[in-house]
């Protein structure tokens, strides 16, 4: 069974036990992930979750940029931003 096949088969159940274990860095049993396991259930999960078409905030990897005031930190995360010292004295 070729990569996008085993995605397209894959559950529910399967996606949520491979993201565990891509956290956790074992399997159910506590059998630790060798790194290849890890990039390639990392790999699926991620697979899955674009094949499924899963919102943005429900995504392996999302960091929510929302300000307590709505407002978002910036759009562009990968550019430069300016920070200001506030000197408590």
């Amino acid at each position: 069974m070729n990569f996008e096949k085993m995605i397209e088969a894959m559950t529910p159940d399967i996606y949520q036990s491979l993201k565990r274990a891509v956290e956790l860095g074992k399997w159910p049993n506590g059998e630790r992930l060798t790194q290849e396991q890890r990039d390639t259930s990392l790999r699926a999960v991620i697979a899955y979750e674009h094949a499924r078409k899963m919102p943005e905030d429900e995504r392996v990897g999302f960091i929510d940029r929302t300000k307590p005031d709505g407002s978002k930190h910036g759009d562009d995360p990968l550019s430069a931003q300016t920070l200001k010292i506030l000197n408590g004295h």
